[in-house]
């Protein structure tokens, strides 16, 4: 855990009350990351199938672990240290290599994809079992775990790299369950043992922005391809609407985040003294969806300015519909673990874009992008009417607002 410890030279050194703040390095580093969302939404694009989504969500599972296992292990190395930073320009050209090989990591590029995962993993993983010092056995000890959890599904990624076809998605598939259940079990391993709550404590503030931080990838992500995608189209009215109503939707989905529940779960989980389940839980495992549904909602988008007028056929729909509702339950996972209710707006805006999935395909793209766009921006301003009519419940309340 992120402790003062002079011992530690290359640990955050904590001090009470105060928020760590993101260093301009963590921000360069996140650079590579705005690449590798783009990346996996342009394979969804062109691989529009149910096979090709599996595989997007495949590729998107493994560039967030990677990048929120970074976020953990910056919360307690200290990225203004020399070595820290050597480690995570090392980490950018790796994950420059996993972003550039997305687009053909199921042909080709499969094992330059899976070399790059796993050296990313147990690389970064190594350097902080060997940068803490042995005065810290249970810090060691952690990190130990860990590396034996990712060592062994680096070997699974690697073989699949080797493989191809059905068996690639096999072992990457076993790789990933392996990798997401092992939180889940605390890194249980023989003789080791699991870690302690403890173990995981973070300095809850700075991850709180480091995932904020990541959802503006995401929606910076968005913006630019639907900016580019409209640059590159005539100008006419129904691809102009088409690009308001991806605006909209962006800027709504901002909002429904950033307006109150971000600064809700940077205070929650500053203040808990389990910093480490909040960010495992809130942070680590509910924020995926948040980011998955913005980048599907991003193609959404894209197809609708391409084709803004005629049916909707199912895939699209989709899409459409599937992009806000995957972000929506998100959040309101997110905001109940940090908040301790369930948002009625939220809720009410989920049922709103399942009852869209009766007539979906009856309507246009655009006026099906203008409905989901409309509902986002309706539950953004649920939530500021009614939470501002009312003080927030405390985290053990349950009701609903």
């Amino acid at each position: 855990m992120a402790v003062n410890n002079p011992r530690g030279a290359l640990f955050r050194v904590i001090e009470p009350n105060q928020h760590g703040r993101v260093t301009f390095v963590e921000l360069f580093f996140d650079l590579v990351f705005v690449y590798a969302v783009t990346q996996i939404s342009h394979y969804l694009l062109g691989h529009f199938t149910l096979l090709g989504a599996f595989q997007t969500g495949m590729l998107f599972l493994a560039v967030w672990w990677v990048w929120v296992y970074t976020a953990w292990v910056t919360n307690w190395l200290d990225p203004e240290k020399a070595l820290v930073r050597a480690l995570l320009f090392a980490l950018m050209l790796a994950g420059l290599m996993l972003s550039m090989s997305i687009p053909r990591a199921f042909e080709d590029r499969g094992l330059w994809f899976a070399l790059a995962y796993a050296v990313m993993q147990v690389g970064r993983t190594a350097f902080w079992w060997t940068a803490t010092p042995p005065q810290r056995a249970a810090v060691r000890r952690n990190a130990a775990r860990i590396l034996s959890w990712l060592s062994t599904s680096a070997m699974l990624w690697l073989l699949g790299g080797f493989a191809d076809g059905s068996t690639r998605m096999a072992l990457w598939s076993a790789a990933l369950a392996l990798e997401y259940v092992s939180p889940a079990v605390r890194f249980w391993v023989p003789r080791l043992g699991a870690s302690t709550v403890e173990d995981w404590m973070v300095e809850g503030g700075h991850m709180a922005e480091r995932c904020a931080g990541f959802i503006i990838i995401a929606l910076g992500e968005s913006i630019v391809v639907t900016g580019a995608t409209f640059a590159d189209l005539e100008w006419t009215g129904a691809n102009a609407a088409a690009f308001a109503c991806a605006f909209v939707g962006t800027v709504a989905m901002w909002a429904v985040y950033f307006n109150r529940g971000a600064e809700a779960g940077a205070e929650m989980i500053s203040q808990s003294r389990q910093s480490g389940l909040v960010a495992r839980s809130a942070y680590t495992y509910l924020h995926m969806p948040i980011v998955a549904g913005i980048i599907v909602s991003a193609v959404g988008d894209e197809i609708v300015l391409k084709h803004p007028l005629g049916h909707t056929d199912f895939t699209a729909a989709a899409v459409l519909i599937g992009g806000p509702f995957v972000f929506l339950a998100g959040t309101i996972l997110f905001k109940r673990e940090v908040r301790g209710f369930l948002q009625l707006s939220h809720g009410a805006g989920l049922l709103g874009l399942i009852g869209l999935v009766w007539f979906a395909t009856a309507l246009s793209p655009l006026v099906l992008s203008a409905l989901t766009s409309a509902l986002l921006a309706i539950v953004a301003l649920w939530e500021v009417l009614s939470l501002r009519s009312k003080p927030e419940p405390h985290a053990s309340s349950a009701t609903s607002a």
